[in-house]
């Protein structure tokens, strides 16, 4: 599990529920119209900004920022440069059946135990990568789309409860009925864009980073297998990817 997603995400919704509650009631904020005119209509509405495969991974993809994701590099280095001494001492075919922290990583070596060459081995691995980028953007898109979408919706839901209010100003319950849907639809808004939709965007876009970033690094070290490169060189080629602070742990704990 992944802490910071998931104690921002639930802090950030008990901050809101608990500041409406600390007026001793719930219900002014309750709105059905708001709801559905907010997330019901907004729900169709990022239907149909991708097609429906893609429209429907990105719950899953919203799922995967609330689980924990093994992209630290220095790890990795380590593990590149013990596979590259296995390599040299027994042979690419020693190599087969290691249990590998990415599936990406498991597919590279597969490629250099099957005889692939250091330059079809990297231009499949980027190849895989750059659709990697395309499948994770498509995703973000549409959580993206709720970002835009839920304000623009909860605008919607403020002109139809003023529509309201205003058609039946002599009558003192249907104002203040139409008041309440129009100030509740912005309000659920800007909570879908800033409190449920925003951050997640900005999560899974860091997350997507990361794994690029390891992926990259995973290349390199493949490259370095595949040369039959020095295991300390290919380790410390990969370590110059971790910052400063964090090498200079390592080389104390060494």
């Amino acid at each position: 599990m992944d802490l910071a997603t998931t104690i921002g995400f639930f802090g950030g919704i008990i901050a809101v529920v608990g500041t409406m509650l600390m007026g001793g009631h719930i219900a002014p904020f309750v709105s059905l119209h708001g709801f559905i005119i907010v997330f019901v209509g907004g729900f169709f509405a990022v239907m149909y900004t991708a097609p429906m495969n893609v429209f429907l991974g990105s719950f899953k993809a919203m799922g995967t920022a609330f689980k924990a994701h093994k992209y630290d590099i220095a790890p990795l280095a380590n593990l590149m440069s013990d596979l590259a001494a296995r390599a040299r001492k027994d042979g690419l075919m020693s190599l087969e059946g290691t249990a590998l922290p990415h599936k990406f990583l498991e597919r590279g070596i597969q490629m250099l135990i099957d005889g692939a060459d250091e330059a079809k081995m990297t231009g499949l691995l980027r190849d895989e990568l750059a659709a990697l980028k395309v499948r994770h953007q498509g995703k973000q898109d549409v959580v993206k789309a709720w970002v835009e979408l839920g304000p623009a919706y909860g605008m919607i839901g403020t002109l139809i409860g003023l529509v309201e209010m205003m058609g039946n100003m002599s009558d003192p319950t249907l104002v203040g009925k139409g008041m309440a849907t129009a100030l509740v639809g912005t309000m659920y808004g800007a909570i879908a864009a800033n409190v449920c939709f925003g951050p997640m965007a900005s999560k899974l876009k860091s997350n997507t980073a990361r794994e690029v970033a390891f992926c990259e690094a995973a290349i390199e070290g493949l490259r370095g297998i595949a040369r039959a490169d020095a295991p300390r060189a290919i380790q410390d080629k990969l370590l110059a990817r971790v910052p400063a602070a964090e090498r200079e742990k390592l080389a104390a704990a060494a």
